[in-house]
């Protein structure tokens, strides 16, 4: 049928026509808006829907906007996000967190109270549903001018074998040396010390313990800070305790005081829709990665702690049984918010993405670990290797090709560097290796990418330069074909977004996009910036064809690794493919939970049965969308399926436990 436009576009198009005679006569001005007038009636076109995609506002009221730093879709299709304190020091304060429960379908919001400061948490999905939350904020960074008290870190010990003890926020430390005295700003528990009896001479050696706390002066002024190392005593002590239990502290300076992280940890609860403490980690960590592993246990890696320093290779992990966290028995250092994807084999493919903390000559090598042995595998190859911070990493679907895509990227911190190449690596490769893919629309920082259903990588936006800085926000979308490797752009995203922005795949096939929180609003960088709120919406060329699948009558809510399931349609002898989508957890240019996973499919007469594969390292344990994909490409709308944690032999079998 042919399209006829309606009288409100013909109006558009016309009044654009007239504009564009006028404008030889009234100069640059009003061609700019005849540009515009035109640009809009050209994207609202079905043609240009059809093979470009479409963007829209999504409407949220005032009192649920929030500078979204995490999002994470739910397996009850509502999407999380989360702002913690949200980059403001004065929500900080303040204790005002916010967490936003948004449901697509009737775009309907609910605030969520927020019990810490999850900014710039780590998330993961859990086997039930639940979506761990763990780290956030303890305290905002300080550059030196407006660092008004001397500190840094106090290592507190213990030599008593006794028992442990705690000290509340606000416990001085006196130093023997100097006289100075500095309060705790944080409680502080100090394990035991080790005792230990030797079997061929009965000799007991007892070993002290240690714990670290950010310490301050009680008074501004140059006077307070100190040079050297010095032994402190702990105020309110006597006796034995005061010989047991001393503190010890190098320089308490001035220097740059960076964010410092907390040890909390919750589970979200999608049902309940709320917050539910679990045991905190070991360590503090602020910009942590948590990977979701085979058996339903979840790694939690890097971060900074309590004092503002990246967590030296210590990891550790959370068993969603116990609701308890495990050190690692070996360490390997990582910057912060490093990109750990779960491979076949149950090893960890680190792409070198990463985003924010940590040297530039440490850990920064994409490779292969190994973690029951530590080891460490390097992929070579990799282009442009000096600017892989704030760079994208995907794997590529479907999911057992075990072929990954690193996009984009930037220079360590605020080095203005960035680059537009896209780099693949075959992990069936007898010796895998980094190549380049077709280059990004543009040299960008921050950009997000979103595996769909019909096998292509939608990517969008991000910056040139660090932050947005000098007007480098970047304005382009393209679509990914990994099959054909080849990129095409598509419909241009509405607003810029680089810093604290993301996107996810909802049950629908649309794509959300997020956040953004350029440094300047301006190219001379004199203006500052202003966090976007706005969500925004694109709907894929695949949503605007005639016809699409449905899955009329969901099998069974629960199917095992290696199980069947069979779903009616009316669209049998149309599907193509089948797919198990993974629902993403975004922050901070990091994605590792999303995949897409092929599924043998039999179809019938009136629908299709489905078959898992059996490898747990290829469907970690939890909730998925499922989607059948026609001929045209047309994905239906979401089955959600939950896929239980793998048996104890069932892992024995793969050579996994």
């Amino acid at each position: 049928m042919k399209y006829r436009p309606s009288r409100r576009t013909r109006r558009v198009a016309i009044g654009a026509a007239v504009v564009l005679a006028l404008a030889g006569m009234n100069g640059p001005a009003l061609i700019g808006f005849a540009s515009e007038q035109y640009h809009q009636y050209k994207i609202n076109q079905p043609e240009y829907k059809a093979a470009n995609g479409h963007w829209d506002v999504v409407d949220v009221p005032p009192e649920y906007k929030i500078n979204t730093i995490h999002a994470a879709l739910l397996h009850t299709g509502k999407v999380l996000l989360v702002a913690g304190s949200g980059n403001n020091a004065k929500n900080f304060a303040a204790k005002s967190f916010r967490t936003v429960l948004w449901d697509p379908v009737k775009n309907t919001f609910e605030n969520i109270p927020t019990p810490k400061d999850l900014f710039c948490s780590g998330h993961t999905q859990l086997p039930d549903g639940k979506l761990l939350v763990a780290g956030g904020t303890q305290r905002y960074e300080k550059l030196g001018g407006d660092v008004k008290k001397a500190g840094g870190l106090m290592i507190v010990y213990n030599e008593s074998p006794d028992a442990p003890k705690t000290f509340p926020a606000g416990t001085l430390f006196t130093g023997k040396q100097n006289g100075k005295t500095f309060v705790s700003k944080d409680p502080v528990v100090v394990p035991r010390a080790k005792k230990k009896a030797d079997p061929k001479t009965g000799k007991v050696t007892v070993t002290h313990s240690e714990a670290r706390v950010y310490v301050e002066a009680l008074k501004e002024g140059r006077q307070y800070s100190t040079g050297a190392q010095d032994n402190y005593r702990i105020h309110g002590l006597t006796g034995a305790d005061a010989r047991n239990f001393y503190g010890i502290a190098q320089k308490l300076s001035f220097d740059k005081k960076d964010f410092q992280g907390i040890k909390d940890s919750f589970e979200f609860d999608p049902v309940a829709e709320r917050y539910l403490p679990v045991d905190p980690m070991n360590e503090a960590r602020w910009y942590p990665t948590l990977t979701s592993l085979e058996d339903g246990k979840v790694l939690s890696t890097s971060g900074l702690d309590e004092i503002g320093q990246v967590v030296p290779g210590k990891q550790e992990i959370y068993d969603p049984k116990t609701k308890k966290w495990t050190y690692l028995p070996k360490q390997r250092f990582f910057p912060t918010y490093p990109t750990l994807f779960l491979t076949d084999k149950g090893r960890l493919l680190y792409t070198g993405s990463n985003a924010g903390y940590g040297p530039d000559n440490i850990g920064r090598t994409p490779g292969i670990w190994d973690l029951k042995t530590n080891k460490f595998q390097v992929i070579p190859g990799m282009s442009d290797p000096d600017v892989l911070e704030t760079s994208m990493s995907v794997l590529l679907p479907p999911a057992q090709d075990q072929r990954y895509m690193v996009l984009g990227g930037g220079g360590v911190g605020e080095d203005p560097k960035a680059t537009d190449k896209t780099r693949l690596v075959d992990l069936h490769a007898a010796q895998p290796r980094f190549k380049d893919g077709p280059p990004l629309y543009a040299k960008a920082r921050y950009p997000s990418s979103v595996i769909l259903p019909d096998d292509t990588v939608l990517t969008t936006n991000g910056s040139g330069d660090y932050r947005g800085r000098s007007d480098s926000n970047i304005l382009k979308a393209e679509l990914y074909d990994p099959k054909a490797n080849t990129s095409r752009p598509v419909a241009d995203p509405l607003v810029g977004r680089n810093y604290h922005s993301g996107a996810l795949l909802l049950p629908d096939g649309r794509v959300m996009t997020f956040g953004s929180d350029s440094l300047f609003a301006d190219k001379d960088n004199t203006k500052p910036g202003v966090f976007q709120q706005q969500i925004d919406i694109w709907t894929p060329p695949y949503l605007y064809r005639d016809s699409r699948p449905e899955l009329t009558d969901p099998g069974p809510k629960t199917v095992q690794l290696g199980g069947t399931a069979t779903y009616r349609t009316k669209h049998a002898s149309a599907i193509k493919k089948m797919r198990l989508m993974r629902p993403g957890s975004f922050t901070h240019v990091t994605n590792i939970e999303q995949r897409s996973i092929a599924l043998g499919f039999k179809a019938t007469k009136d629908g299709v049965t489905v078959t898992l594969p059996k490898d747990p390292t290829l469907v970690p344990p939890g909730w998925y969308m499922l989607n059948a994909v026609d001929d045209q490409g047309t994905p239906s709308k979401a089955v959600w399926v939950k896929v239980p944690t793998a048996t104890k032999a069932q892992l024995k079998g793969l050579g996994l436990n």
